[in-house]
């Protein structure tokens, strides 16, 4: 058997995969080694060895489209794949964006009711301090009217004994010079 004759196969007997490639490196092999037709530009191949050789190509072409379909295929579904998964990722990413987005505007408005409610809460302290000064000092001032009342009563009931205490001094004192 020639290096370009087709593999024997036979039953119980699995041939290996035919590679395409090796079988047209062969043809172009038999074809640059031919023998050249004198005073011609033709070459002269064996019809058996070139029948069989181009016979194992024809029954791989169709193995090696086969094969180059599923690759084919696995690429496209893998290139769908990918494509699923990233727009998967996407939406994801833009709802994680827009939550993010809308929880900084939650934050933000949060911050501004609680900065207004503390503004609010100071102005009503503040109300409620000056309120309470006024209603101190308006309650200061009637003790301070109640107290010079009752100092000028002291006064007066103090003036009162000794007026008495004089006139009764005086009266003692009568008394006291009579005896003598």
């Amino acid at each position: 058997m020639s290096e370009y004759e087709p593999t024997p196969q036979g039953p119980g007997m699995s041939a290996p995969p035919l590679d395409l490639e090796a079988k047209l490196h062969q043809l172009e092999q038999m074809v640059a080694e031919a023998k050249a037709v004198p005073l011609s530009s033709s070459i002269m191949l064996n019809k058996a060895e070139v029948d069989g050789l181009l016979t194992e190509i024809r029954a791989s072409v169709p193995e090696e489209l086969r094969r180059a379909r599923w690759v084919v295929k696995e690429r496209d579904e893998l290139i769908e794949e990918a494509r699923i998964e990233a727009d998967r990722i996407l939406a994801e990413a833009r709802t994680e964006r827009d939550r993010l987005i809308a929880r900084t505007e939650v934050v933000q408005a949060a911050d501004r009711e609680a900065e207004r409610i503390v503004e609010q809460s100071r102005e009503h302290a503040r109300q409620i301090r000056l309120e309470a000064e006024d209603y101190v000092d308006a309650k200061l001032a009637n003790f301070e009217v109640v107290l010079h009342k009752t100092l000028g009563a002291v006064e007066r009931g103090r003036e009162k004994l000794r007026g008495r205490l004089d006139t009764d001094e005086l009266a003692s004192d009568e008394d006291v010079l009579d005896e003598e």
